[in-house]
């Protein structure tokens, strides 16, 4: 199914930490679903600081509510499966002074809406109800469209009939190709139909209004949203040092919870078997706990299944990215665990047995996140654990040891300090400019590198991926503009955007009711050489063929994403410049015979294939042949590469045990099929380098 990471019904993502128990929800009356005084104070303040100090100046006029309006209906029913034409067009009626309503707090559309909502969730679950009462033809040759936000709506009930008929009918097929009985089936599905009616009931007006406002300010842009109370109590637990949980960040997409990513050195990422993109269909508690189906579960309530305490067991059942939804879930026992700062620290290692440069040695650095302890630098701890100070030490270790270059792998590394993000870069540069960052009101502020000095002037190589973010890109793209190495792998994700967070108390003076806090876009960040991380993101000097196959991914996804733009340039001086045509020829041709390669081709191929079906086959034997197919010829692509490496293939999907330390050797030897072919582009870059003197390849 279409990964689309600005499909939002909810604001955040969370952090799966501490354990938080709730008492059990209760349902709520139609008759609460209306507006309180709270919330209209709290609309009011949203519209005043979005309109004063928000980084993109849209006026709230009549076109914009009404995009407003059209975010809201996508937010509630993305796959337009519930509300009917008629429904739509008597809100688009409601709407036309929605832009002057904002204005002074009226959300009377917004609850409106919502309980048409509701009242159209409870027919379509009695529809399908009945559905499963019967049975269905998989024989019969039809396909079933999904997620389509822009399909027209369904002019009457008959023609929702049709919808749903199509997507129980899918529902089911999907459990059996994940082997299970009809039986089980009909009750899992019954489950999951009775849970979407009791969770839509739950939904009190804090919830209403939460999502509209998020429609609200994501129709601004992707990364602005409101957070109600309890939503930033989650924030808060996220943003502190030591959590214990899984260790993921989730979104909601539609129907599904899926992992936004992974923190570094949590239990999820170290299992080696959660992966970004993966759909959370099940969640068990304990080694034989009942799974629980939570597909069409809000995802608080996700979130809060999956917290537990440390030492606790979690199950979780896994319909990966790449399955569509043609079965192939997977299930994956985490042991929830506290996740610390030296968890997500930088590591080095040496490469040394390289065909291309025999008896060269490279370096390679792995930083997962930009990570300041902030709180031992707060206490006066002058031994405070950072990036920067981390790598200096791995940088020092590496040189000992006699390498001939170092390789700076920001792969998966989704940002954090800004400061960080500086002063590391300040390691291979005397000094100078690292980043521009402008303001809401135009004034640009320049971070420079805050010491003068080299850690380290010899070759280098900065290893990127789709999913380096944030300060990952500033780092890169100031590295790229001081010709200082090479840049190489995908073009990156493409954050180039500043949040702060703003408590709406502070606007109302004496209000008793806690009014939340608004996630507020205020800058943008651009590159000493004038254009924005935004949205392009740094374009590799080398590209791996992985990168051909990028679809809508990182910002390029995301609605309403701000324009990549430029301001003038900022004053430094190139250290050096980068010839990268022979070494890009020399990659490709190596790239093209190593199967590692061809594997990672091949499943960035699946990825694109997979995100742009628009249809999926009702008959059974049509998708599991399709299931079959795209299962083995990933799976044949993988054993050949690791037989050439000498490793015998493990199936992590197998039902039966599995040696966990070939696991192990078949998960580090896929990790470092790019970090490989890195370090032999800047092996090649060393020796085209010395036979070339003078004319300097990349040195300062």
């Amino acid at each position: 199914m279409r990964s689309r990471l600005s499909r939002l019904a909810f604001a955040v993502a969370a952090f799966l930490a501490a354990t938080l128990v709730l008492a059990s929800p209760r349902q709520i009356p139609l008759s609460e679903l209306f507006p309180n005084p709270a919330q209209t104070k709290s609309a009011v303040v949203i519209n005043k600081v979005l309109e004063r100090f928000h980084y993109r100046k849209v006026k709230l006029d009549h076109d914009f509510a009404q995009e407003v309006l059209d975010s809201y209906l996508k937010a509630l029913d993305p796959s337009r499966s519930f509300f009917l034409a008629r429904d739509v067009e008597r809100f688009k009626g409601g709407a036309k002074r929605l832009d002057e309503g904002l204005r002074r707090g009226e959300l009377d559309l917004a609850f409106d809406v919502f309980r048409v909502y509701r009242m159209r969730v409870d027919e379509r679950v009695i529809y399908a109800e009945g559905l499963l009462k019967g049975s269905f033809d998989f024989d019969r040759e039809e396909t079933y469209r999904l997620d389509s936000p822009d399909a027209p709506w369904a002019k009457d009930s008959a023609e929702l009939d049709e919808i749903w008929r199509k997507r129980v009918k899918n529902d089911f097929l999907t459990l059996r190709m994940a082997d299970k009985t009809d039986e089980e089936i009909r009750e899992r599905l019954s489950e999951r139909y009775q849970g979407l009616v009791r969770r839509t009931h739950q939904f009190d007006g804090n919830d209403v209004f939460q999502t509209f406002m998020n429609a609200y300010t994501q129709t601004l842009e992707p990364h602005t949203s409101y957070m109600s109370p309890s939503t930033s109590e989650n924030f808060d637990i996220s943003m502190k040092l030591s959590l214990e949980g899984i260790g993921a960040v989730l979104r909601a997409d539609n129907e599904y919870t899926v992992i936004q990513s992974t923190v570094p050195g949590g239990p999820a990422r170290e299992s080696g078997q959660v992966q970004t993109g993966d759909r959370i269909v099940g969640v068990a508690q304990g080694l034989d706990g009942a799974i629980e189906d939570v597909v069409g579960w809000r995802l608080q309530d996700v979130v809060d299944k999956i917290r537990g305490p440390k030492g606790s067991v979690v199950r979780l059942q896994l319909l990966p990215k790449s399955a569509a939804t043609n079965g192939g879930v997977r299930e994956v026992a985490i042991v929830r665990n506290e996740i610390k700062l030296e968890d997500q620290a930088a590591k080095g290692s040496v490469l040394d047995s390289l065909e291309n440069a025999p008896g060269m040695r490279i370096g390679v650095i792995e930083i997962p996140a930009f990570y300041r302890d902030f709180q031992a630098e707060g206490s006066g701890d002058r031994n405070f654990r950072s990036t920067t100070r981390d790598v200096r030490q791995l940088i020092d270790d590496l040189v000992l040891k006699g390498v001939d270059g170092i390789v700076i792998d920001l792969r998966g590394n989704g940002g954090g300090s800004l400061a960080e993000a500086t002063s590391l870069t300040g390691l291979f540069i005397d000094t100078g400019p690292v980043v521009q960052v402008k303001d809401a009101f135009g004034k640009i502020e320049v971070e420079t590198d805050p010491e003068p000095g080299l850690a380290y002037r010899g070759p280098l190589a900065v290893l990127v991926d789709r999913d380096s973010a944030s300060a990952s890109e500033i780092f890169a793209g100031a590295i790229q503009d001081y010709g200082r190495g090479l840049v190489i792998g995908e073009p990156t994700f493409g954050k180039g955007t500043v949040q702060t967070l703003i408590d709406l108390n502070r606007y109302v003076p004496g209000e008793q009711n806690n009014l939340g806090r608004l996630r507020l876009t205020m800058a943008e960040f651009f590159r000493i050489s004038g254009g924005s991380t935004q949205l392009r993101g740094v374009e590799p000097d080398i590209r791996f063929p992985t990168a051909d196959f990028m679809v809508d991914h990182g910002e390029r996804s995301l609605d309403n994403a701000l324009p990549w733009t430029r301001i003038r340039p900022a004053e430094y001086k190139k250290v050096g410049s980068v010839s990268v045509e022979l070494l890009a020829l020399q990659s490709a041709e190596r790239v093209s015979r190593d199967p590692g390669f061809t594997m990672l081709v091949e499943r960035s191929k699946l990825m694109r294939d997979v995100e742009a079906q628009t249809h999926v086959s009702l008959q059974e034997r049509a998708r599991r042949k399709d299931d079959e197919l795209r299962g083995s010829v990933f799976k044949e692509q993988q054993n050949s590469y690791l037989r050439a490496r000498g490793i015998a293939p493990v199936d992590e999907d197998s039902e039966e045990q599995v040696d966990e330390d070939l696991l192990d050797a078949q998960r580090e030897a896929i990790a470092r099929i790019q970090v490989e072919e890195a370090a032999r582009i800047l092996a090649d870059a060393v020796l085209l380098d010395r036979t070339e003197r003078p004319r300097a390849v990349m040195r300062d």
